[in-house]
């Protein structure tokens, strides 16, 4: 029996499994599957097109059709492929000076196409904001889709990718930007939009939010139910975590009868409104026309709604789905669970904090999970994916198992001269010179075998285009 999944092929109940990735770029003059403006936020593995925001190393290619990458394995069928979710924070998993180790990196420019963007000042906020002046909503979604955008540039640079995508509460803003149903600039223009209409809503309707932890979800309702004031349940997080939102008597209610009931522990949250519950229903109205305005476009990598828990890859669907998400319930244990079902064995949260990753655990104990904040925690994550691939049952001359590839990008705009020693198939090391850009030089961050160069003698190149790719073990 034959399966197609979202990143191969599978045969089932054969003595063998074949995996194989074909990228293929089209002819000039030819539509690439979906608009420029929609690719990714970095070039990723492969030097091709490929969908989500444009970043200015994106070129066309002029030769002629390009069949990137063929990566085979032949597995036994005992052997498991681990199939990746990136998961993304929500607000509450900000933290001050959470951008400094990002600041000598090629992810931070992305900060500043924020800024611009949102006209505020994004690398202020992530570099010396104190604790308080985070806590405000209007900051802290701002600067969490951010710092979460610059670890996934970084995580495809990699060449990482994943199967599925979700997003907790403001998270799910940034999963939608991450597969290319949102542009970043309209994922930027939304975040401030959301996080402005949530914070004139708690003002509206002054509200708040408590952690009951050790109690089932049904009790909590339960609790819920039992108060005299307005309090719902907000976030389904893991089992034993749920939150609950409303008026501060309500909660404060609800709290109680929660205690009653056997919740081990009752934490206010230190938050600006009641999230996720009939409180938010005017930021809901507005946000629905921003949504709309952005049109999200469909994505072959799909997502998981907090608000239905199901899998989705329509760009129609998400107007209703984000503006429903201000009013109604994150059931984000749900999300994990229909992800479990979907066949994913390993959680990467991308982004400050690592609360995900803890959810994750409880939720889906069999899985695998990873948390990824900052430019150090990058190695562990290769060696995590590397530890999940299945052996070879054999290998054969010209297969790549498991192999990472990675991109050489270039240090300035100016003419490309490449070394003439230096030919497919060369080892080199890292630091090797591989070529020239103008007056300045091109040396590879990594040790690796070179696959081809991207870029040709003579061409014009701009600032971080990719000039060649290396396959690396």
């Amino acid at each position: 029996m034959l399966t197609l999944g979202t990143n191969g092929v599978e045969l089932v109940d054969v003595p063998y499994t074949l995996i194989v990735w074909i990228a293929w770029v089209p002819e000039v003059g030819l539509e690439p599957t979906r608009p420029f403006e929609q690719r990714i936020l970095s070039p990723s593995r492969l030097p091709f097109r490929h969908s989500g925001q444009g970043r200015p190393w994106y070129r066309h290619f002029s030769s002629e059709p390009y069949l990137s990458v063929v990566r085979i394995a032949i597995n036994t069928p005992s052997k498991v492929f681990t199939v990746l979710a990136f998961t993304f924070p929500g607000q509450g998993s900000q933290r001050p000076g959470m951008g400094r180790p990002w600041t000598d990196t090629e992810s931070w420019e992305l900060v500043d196409e924020a800024s611009e963007v949102a006209g505020r000042d994004v690398a202020s906020l992530l570099l010396d904001a104190d604790a308080e002046t985070l806590r405000d909503t209007r900051n802290a979604q701002l600067t969490t889709f951010v710092s979460s955008l610059m670890v996934l540039d970084a995580v495809e640079r990699l060449g990482i990718e994943p199967s599925f995508c979700a997003g907790h509460s403001l998270g799910e803003y940034t999963a939608l930007t991450a597969t290319g149903a949102l542009s970043f600039e309209d994922g930027v223009r939304l975040v401030v939009e959301r996080a402005d209409a949530m914070h004139e809503a708690g003002l509206a309707s002054p509200g708040t939010m408590a952690a009951i932890l050790g109690l089932d979800d049904d009790l909590v309702e339960v609790a819920c139910r039992r108060a005299d004031s307005d309090v719902w349940v907000a976030n389904f997080n893991a089992p034993g975590q749920v939150v609950i939102a409303g008026s501060p008597a309500g909660v404060a209610a609800a709290g109680a009868v929660s205690k009653e009931l056997g919740a081990k522990k009752v934490m206010p949250l230190q938050v600006s409104g009641a999230f996720h519950t009939p409180f938010m229903t005017a930021a809901r109205d507005r946000l629905r026309i921003a949504i709309a305005a952005a049109s999200p476009r469909d994505t072959e990598v799909p997502v998981v709604s907090n608000v239905d828990a199901a899998l989705h890859a329509a760009g129609d669907e998400w107007s209703s789905l984000l503006s429903a998400q201000l009013s109604n319930p994150v059931r984000w244990k749900h999300c994990l669970l229909t992800l479990s079902d979907a066949g994913v064995t390993g959680f990467v949260e991308l982004g400050p904090g690592g609360v995900l990753t803890g959810m994750a655990k409880r939720t889906v104990q069999s899985a695998r999970t990873i948390s990824v904040a900052t430019p150090d925690e990058l190695d562990k994550l290769i060696e995590w994916v590397d530890a999940s691939a299945p052996l070879a049952a054999g290998q054969h001359e010209g297969e790549h198992l498991f192999a990472v590839e990675r991109l050489v990008v270039s240090p300035s705009a100016g003419v490309f001269t490449p070394i003439g020693d230096i030919t497919n198939g060369t080892t080199i090391a890292v630091g090797r010179l591989i070529g020239h850009v103008g007056d300045s030089e091109v040396r590879s961050p990594f040790a690796g075998i070179v696959q081809s160069y991207i870029a040709v003698e003579g061409e014009l190149v701009t600032s971080r285009q990719p000039i060649a790719w290396l396959r690396t073990k």
